[in-house]
């Protein structure tokens, strides 16, 4: 089996480790490949696939969609490495409110399945690090909501002192004021 699929604290949340195949010349794996994914249980077709690139101490999140737009993802570092968040955000949930996070980077090659009805977020533990994460839906600007980073009912132990963040993940609010 190309991929070890472990299931986190919340179980919804999945850590992915590809086998890496590794010689002198470098190395190869499969990063995704539908029927491993659909055997997990893991039965999304992702759709967009996005790429982004931060410096040390940038702090992005916590994003997510509203319905019909909700989102599931699938998040790994390619370059240096992040702290990847999950919050689940489903009202129903035994977890609703509880976070899991694990470090990602291009040297472990691990990666992140977040499912719809999660906020996700990450911070840059490195000089630089670039992700890539595929999606199952479209970006939808109109579908667009965040939680604030620092939600005190949340308690994230981000491993930043003083994180970089953009104004507009400044203005979100606090779960307990949640529209989805």
């Amino acid at each position: 089996m190309p991929f070890t699929f472990t299931k986190l604290e919340i179980p919804d949340v999945v850590l992915i480790e590809p086998k890496v195949f590794e010689d002198e010349r470098g190395f190869f794996m499969e990063t995704y490949k539908e029927s491993e994914f659909f055997k997990f249980g893991i039965r999304k077709k992702f759709i967009q696939e996005n790429h982004s690139k931060s410096k040390k101490g940038v702090l992005r999140g916590l994003h997510y969609q509203k319905p019909p737009k909700a989102q599931a993802k699938i998040v790994r570092c390619i370059l240096g490495e992040i702290f990847d968040v999950a919050v689940d955000i489903r009202r129903n949930s035994s977890t609703f409110g509880k976070w899991v996070g694990e470090v990602l980077s291009a040297e472990n090659k691990k990666q992140l399945y977040i499912p719809e009805g999660f906020a996700h977020g990450f911070c840059v533990l490195s000089r630089e690090a670039e992700i890539v994460y595929k999606c199952n839906r479209e970006y939808s600007p109109e579908n667009e909501r965040g939680i604030a980073w620092n939600d005190p009912v949340i308690n994230i132990k981000w491993p930043v002192k003083r994180p970089i963040v953009s104004k507009k993940d400044s203005k979100w609010g606090i779960i307990n004021e949640l529209r989805i």
